[in-house]
This record gives structure tokens, C-alpha cells and sequence, in this order.
């Protein structure tokens, strides 16, 4: 299963060239992970931290005034650590490949901590390693073309 944000374009958001400036996608990655992670009925609320970001930019997303998608399911769950990897895109138009390893953080004690059970049974439901799914690497898209 795979999550999906419809995260809203700002005039904030675009450079000179007039379009959205490639530093916003972190932004834009921040705003998907925290609807996918804090939401009512499962979420990380002991915190969370960010490890590590990839950031893949393929196209240039130009200013609209509708929503673009940013489509995001977990490739890696590892004992303190899992991998949310992320497309932003239109229908079959992708600007963004993106994959960030995030580490379950308790702030109390100051100190990276273990996924939980709970948490592992959640991250699970959005499991998804396939690789041709995702829009395949770019050695497949090359071939392909």
C-alpha cells in the first residue's frame, strides 16, 4: 500500500526561473512524511528524526494553483531506523525520486530508539520493495525508451 499527499504548490515556492526551486522539495518531503507518520490513528508520537535524505530531481515542476502528488511507501524497516521513499508527481509524470531514512528518536532521554511493535505493523502495511512499481531505475527507463 502506498500513501498519498496532495501538497499544494506556493508562489513562496518558486525561484527565478519560475519554477519550484529544488530546495523546496525537502520542504514538500518534510509535509508528506509528517501526514503520513502523525496521523490520529497511528502515529510516532515518542519523535522521530531524519538520518539521511536522496533526492532524485528528474523534471522541473512549474507554479499552478492545484495540488502535485507525492506518492510515499516504506522500502526498508530495520530495528531503529526505516526508509520512506517517496515520487513526486502528476499521473505518470515524475519531478522527484526521493528516499530518506528516518531513526525513531526519544527527546527525553536524548537518544536514538527502537521501532516498536506497533510501529513495525504500521510501517508494514505501507511495505512496498517493488521495483519496476516505483517507475523502475533509470537503466529500465533507458532501455524502455
Amino acid at each position: 500500500m502506498r500513501h498519498i499527499y496532495r501538497c499544494p504548490l506556493r508562489w513562496s515556492d518558486m525561484d527565478a526561473y519560475g519554477h519550484v526551486n529544488n530546495a523546496v522539495f525537502v520542504r514538500y518531503l518534510e509535509e508528506a512524511r509528517i501526514d503520513f507518520l502523525f496521523r490520529p490513528e497511528k502515529d510516532f508520537r515518542q519523535g522521530s528524526v531524519v538520518a539521511r535524505h536522496e533526492i532524485d530531481y528528474k523534471r522541473q515542476l512549474v507554479h499552478r494553483h492545484h495540488p502535485v502528488d507525492i506518492e510515499l511507501w516504506i522500502t526498508e524497516i530495520r530495528a531503529a531506523s526505516f526508509t520512506i521513499t517517496c515520487e513526486v508527481k502528476d499521473d505518470d509524470v515524475v519531478y522527484v525520486r526521493a528516499s530518506t531514512v528516518v531513526v525513531p528518536f526519544d527527546f527525553e532521554a536524548e537518544r536514538p530508539r527502537r521501532i516498536t511493535a506497533e510501529e513495525r505493523e504500521f510501517l508494514s502495511e505501507y511495505m512496498d520493495d517493488e521495483p519496476g512499481k516505483a517507475g523502475g531505475s533509470e537503466e529500465e527507463e533507458a532501455v524502455a525508451a
